[in-house]
């Protein structure tokens, strides 16, 4: 049975969906059966993945709102064993519908726990926000990976997302843990980016992966053409450290 992991951080910009496009490549690339759930109505993990969004018919608001089969809704991609549970812009009028649903908190987990099986990870890649959306996808992980940017106000907010993980975990999920804190965007030249690690490590040193991203241009790059860094440029700084970090969580979930 597959583990779900949500990448969850309501702070804009740490690298959630780069984690998700990068990390779900590097699990298929270790011969891992993946799938993407791509939460956030931006849908920027389902085209850094090669889904053309304009032309899925069925996507995860489908599955929520009106009950679509998910395994219907996958898409393929260049990777094998990696799939996509593709977004829409749809998704953002969403949370007014879930409201008047019974078990509006368990949607997600309806539609996801059936693929539980076919999967050995499954990454939902979490809108910046701590709304409905991202309540459903916390309440349908297993675990959560917090991604944290070397940047200043980095930790402004972690205190209120780890609040939202507690109270989910005492109401609507006992399972949820957090599977660790990545930092993101990591550059050993600024002083700064080092702080930030510092806090971190002794806020956090029992949940924190050793695997650090720096910070990457192939990782920009990558997304803006369909693809993981793996598949763009395999030799690229970025492309290493996913790689090590998939090794990590592998390793860890022994």
């Amino acid at each position: 049975m597959g583990k779900i992991i949500a990448i969850a951080n309501q702070k804009g910009g740490v690298g959630k969906t780069t984690t998700a496009i990068n990390l779900a490549a590097s699990l298929a690339a270790l011969e891992k059966t993946v799938l993407v759930v791509d939460a956030d109505p931006q849908a920027n993990a389902s085209s850094g993945l090669g889904i053309d969004v304009g032309k899925v018919s069925s996507s995860l608001y489908e599955c929520l709102i009106n009950d679509d089969d998910a395994r219907g809704a996958l898409k393929s991609t260049e990777l094998g064993n990696l799939s996509v549970l593709p977004s829409h812009i749809d998704l953002a009028g969403a949370e007014p519908e879930l409201f008047n649903m019974d078990n509006r908190e368990k949607i997600m987990r309806k539609v996801i726990e059936p693929l539980k099986d076919d999967f050995d990870f499954i990454l939902i890649d979490c809108s910046p926000s701590l709304g409905l959306i991202t309540v459903n996808a916390l309440t349908a992980a297993d675990s959560v990976i917090i991604p944290v940017q070397c940047e200043y106000f980095a930790l402004e907010g972690l205190g209120k997302l780890l609040n939202t993980i507690r109270i989910i975990k005492s109401r609507l999920n006992p399972s949820l843990e957090v599977e660790g804190f990545l930092m993101t965007m990591y550059d050993s030249r600024l002083r700064v980016a080092n702080q930030v690690y510092e806090d971190v490590r002794k806020s956090f040193s029992d949940m924190l992966f050793t695997t650090v991203i720096q910070r990457n241009i192939t990782l920009v790059e990558s997304s803006s053409f369909g693809q993981p860094a793996l598949l763009y440029d395999a030799e690229s700084k970025g492309s290493a450290n996913y790689m090590q970090l998939a090794q990590e969580l592998i390793e860890k979930n022994r």
